[in-house]
């Protein structure tokens, strides 16, 4: 019995050792990281989520923080504003490129330092389960014959650019529809006022797993695992690849140690077996970028929004 006793101990005790020895000496003892996302919006299910496996990988407690109103704008100023010191780090997602182009907020992403990028959620094309369209081609050549209706969240999103991109390759010239957000979109998909609708995949589960909806292509570089017979619209013959990222910025200036320390635990993180399967559920596709290129990624991905907005009429 005490022999049992010591090896079960023993077994702890290293345990222990190395759930220690996994975490870094992080600077700062709590880190809060911030989204302009309310409880349950996209960006802030991401933040919890990672949290849980963040914090041991940092070795720091991590909480977040809801900072809403002015689509990202005020989550943008409490960053800027923030100690550029490792205690505070901002959801990065194309709302803080748009929000930026298109208004005057007292931040924009270029206030911002992008640390690393952690996710590319996957954009999809969906219909409403009872329409007549089985396939994207079907949508496009109703579009050729009649005036298609397409629908995308907001007046100026990734989405919309996509959309926007999809007729000028299919040479067609749909109705873009845009709305104040994915919900009001999907009922207009539903009733059949829109043929179809663009939106990521966890925003539109429920619907797909009650068969209200199917989906008709992505915009992936791939198949999705969790949808492998739903065609990428790159694969149909339209060039069109979206990426929409899921990453972390911090205040300017932030300390090298600190840069190194995210570096190091995100790879991590994203090895964890338990957050794997929680993520590759949730049609998360891992996408690490570290910190060099990431700036450079997130300084390409505005000047083409930029473009796009421009182009479009949207901004001048």
């Amino acid at each position: 019995m005490r022999k049992k006793y010591i090896t079960s101990v023993l077994a702890l005790g290293i345990a222990a050792f190395s759930q220690a020895a996994s975490a870094q000496d992080y600077p700062k003892d709590t880190v809060t990281l911030v989204t302009h996302s309310s409880v349950g919006g996209g960006s802030d299910v991401f933040l919890r989520e990672l949290s849980k496996y963040l914090a041991p990988a940092l070795g720091a407690e991590v909480i977040v923080e809801n900072v809403t109103g002015g689509s990202g704008a005020n989550a943008l100023a409490r960053l800027a504003a923030s100690p550029a010191d490792g205690s505070i780090f901002y959801a990065t997602t194309p709302t803080f490129i748009y929000t930026s182009l298109l208004s005057n907020p007292e931040a924009t992403y270029e206030d911002l330092e992008p640390v690393v990028n952690v996710f590319t959620d996957p954009e999809v094309i969906y219909t409403a389960d009872g329409s007549p369209y089985k396939t994207l081609q079907d949508v496009i050549e109703h579009a050729k014959t009649a005036k298609g209706t397409w629908g995308a969240a907001n007046p100026a999103s990734l989405e919309r650019q996509l959309l926007e991109q999809l007729k000028s390759a299919a040479g067609v010239d749909a109705a873009i529809v845009t709305h104040e957000g994915g919900g009001d979109m999907m009922i207009n998909v539903l009733n059949g006022t829109l043929d179809i609708g663009v939106g990521e995949v966890q925003e539109v589960k429920s619907q797909l797993e009650a068969k209200q909806i199917r989906v008709l292509a992505t915009f992936s570089a791939e198949p999705l695992e969790t949808l492998p017979d739903v065609p990428t619209v790159k694969s149909l013959g339209h060039d069109i690849v979206a990426r929409k990222f899921r990453g972390i910025a911090g205040p300017k200036g932030l300390p090298a140690d600190v840069i190194s320390a995210w570096e190091k635990a995100i790879p991590e993180v994203l090895e964890n077996p338990e957050y794997k399967a929680a993520y590759t559920a949730a049609n998360l596709r891992p996408d690490f970028i570290p910190h060099d290129e990431y700036g450079e990624f997130i300084k390409s991905f505005a000047e083409e929004t930029a473009k796009f907005l421009k182009d479009t009429g949207v901004i001048q």
